[in-house]
């Protein structure tokens, strides 16, 4: 039975979702109130050149493999991938350098190297840990709808708790890593897992070790930046059937008889619908974005301050760089990653940051693709305060850590001569283009053993409204965005299997646009 979908949001869980649903012959139709697809995977112009201002890292490739299957297409036919023999190069000064490498031996080797070998040894029994949580959690959990504790007990062992304990929900990431590394480099390095999540190391639980294995099992680079995949995914829904249409705002999800029956536009157009999927953050929904009718779809309130995960400021330019030999993806610590984390808690910018910089143009070799200056994103983590006026960073709170960020960069040895106008972006910008998060990037913050079981799944508590995108669950990050467009997919043709009312649902004051 063919039924009327509508998807908000064109993220990847959305345009994974929808055509998924298309495939399957439903009438699907996404709604995307930007100009282009990809959501939180955006592309800036920065002296006149595209470049990814969004997630760098592509991962779990088996995840899109599959999902290009589903869909009767092979992945390498669409995207050009090339693994990467270096995941990231790390620096806390200009003679303290860490690479971390796809081959395990080579990073065992450099661990041993730059630390000892009892923190290589270190490494074996900590990569040996994350394994069996991701092997754990893999199918029960991250591939599954969402279970409670006791769910997720019953399907990771047999007995019960105890099997569940065994993925390390308990203790926190730092107490772990302090397990395994005497090394405070170490911690350090490897505690920076949880800011993937947008969370505190301190806070977040030994789970988020798993990371380490996600990206040891295979880094990649795509031709074209990370933006193309957003572009890829969305032609292939408009090859699978769904219907995309840009520059079109969802003012109001729309409820008669306790169901979701549509969506009414910015403009005032109305289109009626079987069921929705929300592909945005859960708490656009807590804080009325979309209507009074469905502030509680998604459980109690828009999550406070303290239970968002963190925001960023970045800054994207074309940029000449000297002195330190940069690969594709780099890291250059703080001195001091407690008080950075202090900061962040207390509302602040860090006064000392650790940066992120993702140099586009560069793999596995430490020179550039073509010469000369070359595309730079540069992030710090940052509060997520950007819905609050009196807690908003001001331009000289902004400025002034983009100074410490590049002391910081100079430190390690990295001069950067800007080529181009810096694109910046700040908490404030990412709420505008992601209302009713304070510009927070992963949803709630996995703080807490309990924090992935308070995430929401597929379906709503409004029938008839799904959920999608990285603040559901399985979690934050572009596969796990994928994973929950799958999710809810399936949700979708579950519920739509079961109604026995194939008529189409009738809306006062509004015809379907569709």
């Amino acid at each position: 039975m063919s039924l009327r979908v509508t998807v908000i949001g064109a993220g990847v869980g959305g345009l994974v979702c929808a055509a998924l649903l298309a495939a399957q012959g439903h009438d699907v139709l996404l709604l995307e109130k930007a100009d282009s697809p990809g959501g939180k995977l955006r592309e800036v112009l920065a002296g006149g050149q595209p470049m990814d201002a969004g997630p760098t890292v592509f991962t779990l490739r088996a995840v899109f493999d599959e999902l290009f299957e589903q869909l009767g297409q092979r992945l390498d036919d669409h995207l050009h991938l090339e693994p990467a023999s270096v995941l990231a190069r790390h620096a806390w000064d200009a003679e303290q350098h860490l690479d971390l490498h796809a081959d395990f031996e080579a990073s065992v080797d450099a661990i041993g190297h730059f630390a000892g070998a009892a923190e290589a040894r270190g490494y074996r029994r900590f990569c040996q840990r994350a394994r069996r949580i991701h092997d754990t959690l893999l199918q029960p959990f991250m591939r599954s709808q969402r279970p409670g504790v006791m769910g997720l007990a019953a399907r990771v062992a047999w007995q019960g708790l105890p099997g569940l304990a065994r993925i390390s929900p308990f203790g926190s990431l730092a107490s772990a890593l302090a397990g395994h590394f005497r090394d405070e480099r170490l911690r350090q390095l490897f505690g920076r897992y949880a800011t993937y999540c947008g969370s505190s190391p301190w806070l977040a639980p030994a789970t988020l070790m798993l990371v380490a294995h996600v990206e040891r099992s295979g880094v990649w680079y795509v031709d074209g930046g990370m933006h193309r995949l957003a572009q890829v995914l969305a032609a292939l829904a408009t090859r699978a059937g769904a219907r995309l249409r840009y520059g079109a705002t969802v003012q109001e999800v729309l409820v008669q008889g306790g169901r979701a029956c549509g969506v009414r536009l910015a403009t005032g157009e109305r289109v009626a619908a079987d069921a929705v999927v929300f592909n945005g953050d859960v708490g656009a929904l807590a804080a009325g974005h979309l209507g009074a009718a469905v502030r509680d779809a998604a459980g109690p309130g828009a999550p406070t301050r303290p239970q968002r995960s963190l925001s960023a400021v970045t800054w994207n330019a074309v940029a000449s760089c000297r002195g330190f030999p940069l690969l594709r993806h780099n890291v250059f610590f703080s001195a001091d990653y407690r008080a950075e984390f202090n900061d962040l808690q207390a509302g602040r910018l860090p006064r000392e940051p650790t940066a992120y910089l993702c140099a586009q143009d560069r793999r596995d070799s430490p020179r550039t693709v073509h010469g000369g200056p070359e595309r730079l994103l540069l992030l710090v983590n940052a509060p997520p305060d950007g819905d609050g006026d009196s807690r908003a960073l001001r331009p000289e709170e902004i400025e002034r850590c983009r100074q410490t960020t590049f002391q910081r960069l100079a430190r390690c040895g990295l001069m950067l001569k800007p080529e181009s106008a810096m694109v910046t972006t700040t908490p404030t910008d990412f709420e505008a283009m992601f209302p009713g998060t304070g510009g927070a990037l992963y949803g709630p913050a996995s703080h807490g053993w309990q924090a992935s079981f308070r995430r929401s799944g597929a379906a709503s508590r409004l029938p008839g409204l799904y959920l999608a995108g990285g603040s559901t669950h399985p979690g934050p990050g572009v596969p796990m965005a994928a994973l929950s467009g799958r999710l809810a997919a399936q949700r979708v043709t579950a519920d739509l299997a079961s109604m026995r009312r194939p008529h189409p649902v009738v809306m006062p004051g509004g015809t379907s646009m569709r």
